[in-house]
């Protein structure tokens, strides 16, 4: 395209350019005259500067200006920005860093791959390309620390989770919302997960980059800001294990109705027999043993860190569903006692009643134990065979 066809794109698709400022005098200027070769629809947030910033700013009166009295964060900015955008009426907002590491020469970049996106929702990021020579080490550490935290709070594998150089769909992003305390760096990492759970694409697009240590001023603190990444991270885990999963399984059941969602969730899935058995042997381990209250988030976070099945792991977890919560308890004591070799007195209806745990703890605690681990390598072994029965019949079938 050419830089006239880049205007009119940035034009049609109302999509403005964010710049977020925090004592960037050096490079500044040079950053908002290349931003100004393609549009005049810039919204620069100065955030309590204490250098020449404002003076700097004075320079370009076209550009629509918010001088924020004291340095909040980054995130603080962003939010800011995108705020006044959407009042203006832009649906997109491109924004990259003041300084100086971001070429504007790349904002075609962004336009030319949303303009061949055929799903225009989509929030779209620059790739560093972190594993070159000239990115720094800190840089390169925070994004590696926090592109694993985003593929296990999101499934997301990303190359770039930390890139500020990016296209927000604006509009789409209206509607989520986003936490008060996301006010520094890490409100990056929020809108990526909160948009991808409210179903926007995250793709990448290639960009440059520049670390020149005699112009740049980076206000990332390694410790204290990958501290609040991991954190936040945490909570978003926490968040997907017991709501956006159990919620996508929902919607899928929902949709598909049980005999597809059966057939095609757990019969259909591509995963191997093998992995689908060991997925059923954790779901029934985890089930089985005394874990109470906590099945759900230990199933998911395992099947996720295994690399298993996780809706099958999750629906076998379910084997202590709370009428079957009786009839478990009765199966430990009795395996419980077997091999403590105590005679069982223990009936369905007096567990139901009037049971006391704690007085039988010993025998419930090492009876879950056995009959978890027993019934997990059964049900594997049976599950194995079965979706290799299935597996063979596909093949034979499509053969």
């Amino acid at each position: 395209m050419t830089l006239t066809d880049i205007t009119s794109k940035l034009n049609s698709y109302r999509c403005c350019v964010v710049l977020p400022t925090y004592n960037n005098e050096k490079t500044l200027e040079r950053v908002i005259s290349g931003v100004l070769e393609f549009t005049m629809d810039i919204i620069i947030i100065n955030d309590g500067s204490t250098d020449s910033t404002a003076a700097i700013l004075q320079k370009f009166p076209e550009t629509v200006q918010i001088h924020l009295p004291q340095n909040i964060g980054k995130g603080n900015a962003l939010k800011t920005g995108f705020n006044k955008a959407v009042q203006l009426g832009f649906e997109f907002a491109i924004t990259l860093d003041t300084d100086g590491q971001h070429f504007p020469s790349d904002i075609p970049n962004f336009i030319e791959a949303l303009e061949a996106s055929e799903n225009k929702n989509v929030l779209m990021i620059g790739d560093r390309n972190m594993n070159t020579a000239d990115v720094l080490a800190t840089s390169a550490k925070g994004n590696r620390v926090s592109t694993f935290w985003m593929k296990a709070a999101t499934g997301l594998q990303l190359q770039d989770s930390q890139s500020g150089f990016r296209l927000y769909p604006i509009k789409e992003m209206a509607s989520i919302k986003f936490m008060e305390s996301t006010k520094k760096f890490e409100f990056e990492i929020e809108v990526i997960v909160k948009a991808y759970w409210a179903g926007i694409d995250i793709v990448h697009v290639p960009i440059k980059i520049l670390y020149d240590l005699n112009e740049r001023v980076s206000h990332f603190r390694p410790f204290n800001d990958i501290a609040r990444m991991v954190v936040l991270y945490t909570w978003f885990l926490l968040v997907r294990v017991f709501y956006i999963i159990p919620r996508n399984l929902f919607r899928k059941l929902k949709k598909k109705g049980l005999k597809r969602f059966f057939l095609e969730d757990f019969l259909g899935h591509q995963d191997s027999p093998k992995k689908k058995a060991l997925s059923i042997a954790l779901g029934v381990f985890l089930g089985l043993s005394p874990l109470w209250g906590f099945h759900t988030v230990i199933v998911i976070f395992l099947a996720i860190l295994l690399r298993l099945n996780k809706v099958i792991a999750f629906a076998f977890s379910n084997i202590s569903f709370p009428p079957f919560i009786p009839l478990v308890l009765l199966l430990s004591l009795q395996v419980g006692n077997w091999v403590l070799g105590i005679e069982s007195h223990y009936t369905l209806g007096g567990i139901k009643e009037n049971f006391d745990l704690m007085q039988h703890l010993e025998a419930y605690l090492l009876g879950s134990i056995v009959l978890s681990t027993t019934s997990a390598a059964v049900f594997g072994v049976l599950g194995y065979l079965f979706f290799l029965i299935i597996d063979r019949k596909k093949v034979l079938t499509h053969g």
